[in-house]
This record gives structure tokens, C-alpha cells and sequence, in this order.
């Protein structure tokens, strides 16, 4: 026997495809848009929601049976706002022009629909280790959709991946550049994200016919 069981599995692997957060909830969305025009950052935010997400449920597990049900809300905003300071702090200290460029975003974990739907809808009824695997699952399966639509907005947007000149050089005219390339700067604009995000969703539900009907 494993360390995980079916459930466990069923857990981590069902945000990430059929069940997606984002392709199939339409979650956290605003963070998609407004962050993605840049792969690193992308994969910034996608590291700091999967810390948050994971531990915030274990901690709400913890105290499920001490939480009084009128102020369970503002429980759960405490410990993510506490978990988001820790983040922010990090940020600033190890990667201070990253933490310029996410700028509020960091801060607007604290009410991304996601985790406080994880927290209300998962955390506050299922033990520690599931409410871990839950949390990690429906993190990666949001960072997946980020750094799917940074990946594509950077490439065609600046012709780089993580800052480095993936396509060849611009001004100089080496790589596809010297054949007539152009980078489409419109990639890099909240439209082209809105438009990026629009195709990984048809794409992720057209796969499969009875995702759309559930849902």
C-alpha cells in the first residue's frame, strides 16, 4: 500500500484536469490577467498561492472543531492574511523587483476565490492530511493555468522566456528575427491575456464533451 490512496490521488489530480479552479470554476481569474505578462512572475504567484493554499487548509483543519460557525469568515481571512505577510516579507527580502512587480497582487491572495473556497468548502469538514492534498491540488492546478498563459504572453509577446531572448535578438536581427519576425506587443496587454486564458479554456473543455454538461 501506498502512501497515498485512490482518494488521496483523486485529490491532487482532479483540480489539475477535470475540475480545474480556473478552466472550470472560472476562479481567480484576476491574478491570470493582471500578472502573466511575465513568465517568472507567473511562476512566483504560482509558488505563493500553492504555500498559502496548502497550509492555510491544514491550519483551518486543525481548528475546525474550535472555529465558532459567526465568525469562521473572519478566522480563515486572519490566517490567510497572516500566511500572504509571510509571503509579501519573503518577496521583499529575497527578490525585491519581483515583489515590485507583482506589487498588490501578493496582497489580493488574501481574497482569491480559490482559497477561501477551499477553506468554506473543504478545510473546515475534512482531516489535516486531506485537507494538505486538497489545498496542493487546487493550487497546482491554478499555477499550471498562470504559467500556461505567462508562458505564451512572453514568447510571442517580448520573444523571451524568464528574461532570456528565446527567439533570438530583436535589434540585432539573429534567430527568426532575421527572416522578418515581429514580437506582438499586444500579447502583453490585459486583452491578449483575457484572450489567452479564453483559448485554454475551450481547449481544456472541448476535450471532453461531458465536463461542459456537468457543469
Amino acid at each position: 500500500m501506498g502512501l497515498l490512496s485512490k482518494k488521496d490521488v483523486a485529490l491532487i489530480k482532479d483540480p489539475l484536469f477535470d475540475n480545474n479552479p480556473v478552466t472550470m470554476q472560472v476562479l481567480g481569474i484576476c491574478s491570470a490577467l493582471a500578472i502573466t505578462a511575465e513568465l517568472k512572475a507567473s511562476i512566483v504567484m504560482a509558488i505563493a498561492v500553492l504555500f498559502v493554499l496548502g497550509l492555510g487548509n491544514v491550519v483551518i483543519s486543525l481548528m475546525r472543531n474550535i472555529i465558532p460557525s459567526k465568525i469562521r469568515i473572519i478566522v480563515q481571512l486572519v490566517v490567510v492574511a497572516a500566511l500572504v505577510i509571510i509571503v509579501d516579507l519573503v518577496l521583499k527580502a529575497f527578490a525585491y523587483e519581483l515583489s515590485k512587480t507583482l506589487s498588490v497582487f501578493v496582497g489580493l491572495i488574501i481574497t482569491n476565490c480559490i482559497i477561501m473556497g477551499r477553506f468554506e468548502a473543504f478545510a473546515l469538514a475534512n482531516g489535516p492530511w486531506q485537507s494538505f492534498l486538497d489545498g496542493i491540488g487546487n493550487a497546482a492546478g491554478y499555477g499550471i493555468i498562470l504559467i500556461l498563459v505567462g508562458f505564451f504572453r512572453e514568447l510571442l509577446g517580448a520573444g523571451s522566456l524568464l528574461g532570456f531572448k528565446v527567439l533570438g535578438d530583436p535589434i540585432e536581427k539573429t534567430g527568426l528575427y532575421q527572416y522578418g519576425y515581429e514580437n506582438n506587443g499586444f500579447m502583453l496587454l490585459a486583452p491578449m491575456a483575457l484572450i489567452t486564458l479564453g483559448v485554454i479554456i475551450w481547449v481544456q473543455r472541448s476535450r471532453n464533451k461531458a465536463l461542459i454538461e456537468d457543469h
